[in-house]
This record gives C-alpha cells, sequence and structure tokens, in this order.
C-alpha cells in the first residue's frame, strides 16, 4: 500500500506543528499503522530529505522494487524515515 496524498498532509501538518513536548514519531505510528515507519538521526542520512521541518527531515521509502530505496515521489512511498535534527542547524 502505498502513501496517499490525504496521508502525506496529515503527516506533514503534524511534524509542522512542531509540539516541543511530543515525540511525534508514536503518533505517525498510530495514526499510520499500515506504513513502515523508520526514525533515526539526521546525521546518519546522508540523501536530501523530501521535506525538512525545524526538527525533522522526512525521507520516503520506496518498496516497489525488491530493494527497499529512498523516493522523491509520494506516489511510490510505502512509508517514511523521521530523522531528528537539531533544532540549531
Amino acid at each position: 500500500m502505498t502513501l496517499t496524498t490525504q496521508e502525506l498532509i496529515e503527516i506533514e501538518q503534524l511534524l509542522a506543528a512542531d509540539r516541543a513536548e511530543e515525540e511525534p514519531f508514536v503518533e505517525l505510528r498510530r495514526r499510520f499503522p499500515q506504513l513502515a515507519c523508520v526514525r533515526c538521526d539526521a546525521s546518519d542520512m546522508t540523501d536530501q530529505p523530501f521535506r525538512q521541518f525545524v526538527r525533522f527531515d522526512l525521507h520516503l521509502i520506496d518498496g516497489s522494487d525488491h530493494c527497499v530505496q529512498l523516493t522523491a515521489d509520494p506516489a511510490r512511498a510505502i512509508g517514511i524515515i523521521l530523522a531528528k535534527r537539531d533544532a540549531a542547524q
């Protein structure tokens, strides 16, 4: 199942809200159990993010081939990587 436009909008809204006291990863897993969700530190990622927010970079996961890879195409995305950034960056 791929990421829908509405799901992407909701994910972006949640990340843009920047609620410092909340961890959005838990909420994303709750709202979108059908999506693969991975979290890491932004310094672990070398590719450009799909979107950047104050505290997180959002990367999209493409699983259409036999190997998982990153994509900039939401229509190919089966999940997300939420890379936590230092807000001072």
